[in-house]
């Protein structure tokens, strides 16, 4: 866990004159691989992973942090990585989302407002017998298990 705890002081200490950047997750894998999910209110840049890699991998190794070899691995979170920061939902408004609660539900529908205890979705509700209406719908954030941006081909 110390690595971890030093990596993101090094990730934040790179990035903290880029406000519209933020830090989403550090990783430790088995087999020394070392992940950094870092995104941006507007995505980020390939040259801002390579700086932050840079930057890390070059304390990491003055300070010999990690002793055996290692991975290190930049990135922004993938497509299909579920979303974690409340950041991260607020720079979704907008778009369609696959939200699984608590119980095992499954909701999708278009996130409309995020604060800081829960999110609102309009989503399509058909009832039997009934024409599909779209509800919005207010999810705590306490009852959100994992919630993914759907993709659309459009």
């Amino acid at each position: 866990m110390q690595v971890e705890k030093r990596v993101i002081e090094l990730v934040e200490e790179k990035i903290s004159d880029r406000p519209e950047l933020f830090l989403v997750e550090v990783k430790l894998l088995p087999g020394n691989k070392l992940i950094i999910h870092v995104d941006g209110d507007q995505g980020i840049s390939i040259q801002d992973c390579a700086a932050i890699s840079r930057h890390v991998g070059f304390h990491l190794e003055e300070e010999n942090t990690i002793e055996k070899a290692y991975n290190l691995e930049v990135s922004s979170p993938g497509v299909g990585e579920p979303l974690k920061l409340q950041r991260q939902y607020e720079k979704n408004i907008g778009r369609e989302l696959s939200v699984k609660v608590t119980g095992g539900d499954i909701m999708e529908g278009k996130l409309l407002d995020v604060n800081a205890q829960s999110i609102t979705i309009e989503a399509k509700v058909k009832e039997k017998g009934k024409k599909a209406q779209l509800v919005e719908t207010s999810l705590d954030f306490s009852n959100i298990i994992e919630t993914k941006v759907l993709i659309s081909f459009k």
